[in-house]
């Protein structure tokens, strides 16, 4: 008997073990502390208290069924912490049974890499197991001791966690630097010119008597102009370099969730659902159910001998042998990295984008593509591109174009990777001039023309998800497991809102930041989080005992966390606005619904006004917030019914109210809904997983084909992990 964590994946490994193997799914974790009391026994060296999961009874119950009277039971749930925790429960609901209990992981869900590991299979590992179980404590312990003083102080149902609250102080120190950058003036100058055979370019002036230029006002622009006009434009230095390109090197976790990000603007957890389900085997007709890639949740560039040697054979193959290096390329690992797996490849080069388009949703065949590409990219040879600088003198000022030709192409044949580069008004001024005219040293220039300009310098841009992410990540903050849910939490929470594909920080957002970084200093500095994170990998290597790790860590924490109780304020967000009743400032409260303004004069003055925010992002108070009107009438009075909110979420009500009170639940139908493109993992169904929103407003995935399929999963980063109604 073997048990993995999805029904997807139980599916393509059953194909390769053959009849004497039954393959079940405990469809993700089937244990965890329990959601109503804190679950750990600090007395006790912090002791976790384990339940089985609500609803997944009977699954256990199948399992210790379909148990009995086997000979083995391999255990073959992710190789990373989460799925040896997966296993490691498992296991101890199976102890009672009298049967061998074997650990097996693998990288890729392969014939080959299933079939060798089979052969030799283990145990769990006890420092993995640690390290998970050690994590989990730790985001409890801070969890759920901090976010009632949330509650107490500022609004109910807000949550702090270890790893999110860091994530939201990054995004609320930006909008700071934002808020307080002050800009500054500067212009620039490009001369259009033209040489002797009538060919014209233009140059960017960049320096003054051998210095780079700082031109601050108009001032100085039209006198540096008037001199110009007046001097002689020379050739007087040409630079040709042929400068080589290195390809990318494979994905990580992280660089996918960027580069996904960059092309098609998928979220982190839109990436690692889609990922998953390339991971977990896709059906490809005739050949039945095939894993396209290797394990997602990896921070190594290690590649497998075996991958090489295919990958440069397609090359050869495919691009020819000038598009083969002498030797692979070999990428180097960070040393923070647990170099747990390789780097996320294709399982084989041979099987092409192209070739399983049909079989593939969309957005998997971008996401395949994308894989694909990177992979056999960073094997190919490099790109040499010629490059042409050429420096020109008018009196003291030096003006310079560079422009450059692509002489072999190289990986840049297959793939080039995107910047997060942020434009501004002048960017077209520095791109470079895709071919320059035959020049020489001391040849004179015709000027045609001065382009003076103003700008003003930028503050730092705002976090998309891709630099967050790789911002968290250049920190040491998170593992590759935990982005996606970071991304999504600090959004479910509302202390966050994305427009334009940018984190803005929402006013509870900013106030739960400068609460807890009052009180909880330590758990909020960036350097410790990080500490913690290598703690646990150190853990997971068997070089640290984890019940140490968190006693060292809780002995301070229970020290803030008794401070706090005490001296934790409510707080308040102050505004420009003043009370129209007693002319004091309003102040910015929240209540089970949300943000609204109150007066600062409370308790003898009472007033309070919704609000919202214009095009600037100020705040703008609004009596009455209008509903939006639905095209559902009454059933009552045949009015329009609209949209209102409410302490458990949105509702239908009848706009003509007070004389007709008819309210209805909101429907599926009617609440805004998420195409993620993800197939539903129920055999036989076509439906995709569409994000909808529960009754309190928490996300959840279901099936497009409900009601006649009514799978469901709160999990956004990994579909095994399931729970059906």
């Amino acid at each position: 008997m073997v048990i993995v964590e999805s029904p997807a994946k139980a599916k393509t490994i059953n194909k390769y073990l053959g009849k004497n193997f039954e393959v079940k799914s405990s469809l993700g974790h089937i244990k965890d502390l329990p959601k109503n009391k804190l679950g750990i026994d600090i007395e006790k060296n912090f002791e976790p208290q384990y339940t089985v999961i609500k609803g997944k009874n009977k699954i256990v119950d199948e399992l210790k069924k379909s148990a009995s009277g086997k000979k083995s039971v391999y255990l073959a749930p992710d190789p990373d912490r989460e799925g040896e925790a997966i296993a490691w429960h498992i296991a101890n609901e199976l102890s009672s049974k009298k049967v061998d209990i074997y650990r097996v992981t693998f990288n890729e869900i392969t014939k080959t890499a299933i079939q060798d590991a089979f052969k030799s299979p283990g145990k769990i590992d006890s420092n993995k197991v640690n390290a998970q179980q050690a994590r989990r404590i730790l985001d409890r312990l801070v969890g759920y001791q901090i976010s009632p003083l949330l509650w107490g102080r500022l609004a109910t149902g807000l949550s702090a966690g270890r790893v999110q609250s860091v994530a939201l102080k990054m995004i609320c120190d930006r909008e700071e630097e934002i808020r307080n950058f002050k800009k500054e003036e500067y212009w620039s100058i490009i001369a259009e010119l033209e040489t002797k055979d009538k060919v014209q370019f233009h140059a960017k002036l960049v320096k003054e008597n051998d210095k780079n230029i700082k031109i601050e006002n108009q001032d100085s622009a039209e006198s540096a102009i008037s001199y110009l006009k007046k001097s002689d434009f020379i050739v007087s230095d040409i630079k040709k370099q042929d400068k080589k390109r290195r390809p990318s090197a494979p994905f990580i976790t992280s660089t996918l969730q960027q580069e996904a990000s960059r092309h098609f603007s998928f979220t982190a957890s839109k990436t690692m659902m889609i990922a998953q389900t390339l991971y977990e085997g896709i059906e490809l007709g005739k050949e039945g159910s095939t894993g396209l890639i290797t394990y997602m949740r990896t921070d190594s560039t290690r590649i497998a001998e075996s991958a090489i040697k295919d990958t440069r054979d397609f090359i050869e193959k495919e691009f020819s042998k000038n598009y083969l290096p002498a030797k692979p390329q070999v990428y180097t690992t960070k040393k923070s990295a647990q170099d747990a797996h390789e780097a996320i490849r294709p399982t084989s080069p041979w099987i092409t984008p192209e070739s399983v388009k049909q079989h593939l949703t969309a957005d998997q065949f971008k996401l395949y593509s994308l894989i694909w590409k990177r992979f056999v990219a960073c094997q190919m040879e490099q790109a040499i591109i010629a490059q042409t600088s050429v420096d020109i003198t008018a009196g003291k000022y030096l003006f310079r174009v560079t422009g450059s030709i692509i002489k072999f192409d190289g990986f840049m044949k297959l793939y080039i990777e995107k910047e997060d580069k942020e434009k501004s008004a002048d960017d077209s001024e520095d791109q470079e001039e895709p071919n320059l005219p035959d020049m020489k040293k001391n040849d004179m220039l015709n000027l045609l023309k001065l382009n003076p300009k103003q700008h003003f310098t930028q503050p730092p841009p705002r976090f998309s998800e891709a630099t967050l992410i790789k911002e968290l990540e250049l920190n040491g903050i998170g593992r590759p497991s935990t982005y996606a849910a970071i991304m999504e939490r600090i959004q479910d929470k509302n202390y966050t809102k994305k427009i334009k594909g940018k984190f803005h920080p929402t006013e509870l957002g900013i106030i739960v930041t400068q609460t807890l970084t009052e009180n909880f200093a330590k758990i909020m500095n960036e350097k410790f989080t990080a500490g913690m994170e290598t703690d646990l990998d150190e853990i997971e290597k068997g070089q640290k005992n984890w019940i140490e790790i968190i006693k060292q860590f809780y002995s301070e924490f229970s020290t803030d966390l008794e401070n706090a109780k005490k001296n934790m304020k409510s707080k308040s967000l102050p505004t420009d606005i003043k009370c129209e009743k007693c002319g004091n400032v309003m102040i910015i409260k929240w209540g089970k619904t949300g943000g609204f303004l109150a007066c600062s004069g409370y308790p003898d003055c009472k007033n309070t006004l919704n609000y919202e925010k214009n095009e600037e992002g100020e705040i703008v108070p609004v009596k009455e917030i209008q509903p939006q009107v639905t095209e559902e009438t009454c059933e009552k009075c045949g009015k329009p019914m609209v949209l209102r909110k409410g302490r458990f979420g949105q509702f239908l009500a009848c706009s003509g109210y007070p004389e007709c009170k008819t309210t209805k639940p909101v429907k599926a139908k009617d609440t805004k809904k998420e195409d993620t493109g993800i197939p539903c993992p129920n055999e036989g169904c076509d439906g995709v997983l569409i994000k909808r929103s529960g009754k309190r407003g928490k996300p959840f995935y279901g099936c497009s084909k409900y009601p006649k399929c009514k799978f469901i999963t709160n999990s956004i980063e990994n579909i095994g992990d399931v729970n059906k109604k």
